[in-house]
């Protein structure tokens, strides 16, 4: 998204996962519900122990908290 999402809850879908050399994640997420459903948003992530693949296509929720976004499973 070119502007940051407002503080808030949104349901999300993991649509691209990849490693990044800094130990994080780099996520593309597709938000499913609300005004902004179907807006893509990218998410540097702490890295799981999961392989970032494994993510792809599964259900997240995406918090936003003064203005910093946050992924749970």
């Amino acid at each position: 998204m070119d502007t940051p999402l407002a503080d808030g809850t949104y349901d999300a879908f993991v649509v691209w996962a990849e490693s990044r050399d800094d130990d994080h994640l780099a996520l593309e997420l597709t938000i499913t519900t609300g005004t902004h459903k179907g807006a893509m948003v990218h998410v540097r992530a702490a890295r799981t122990r999961r392989d970032p693949l494994d993510l792809v296509g599964l259900p997240c929720t995406l918090l936003v908290e003064n203005s910093a976004p946050r992924v749970e499973w």
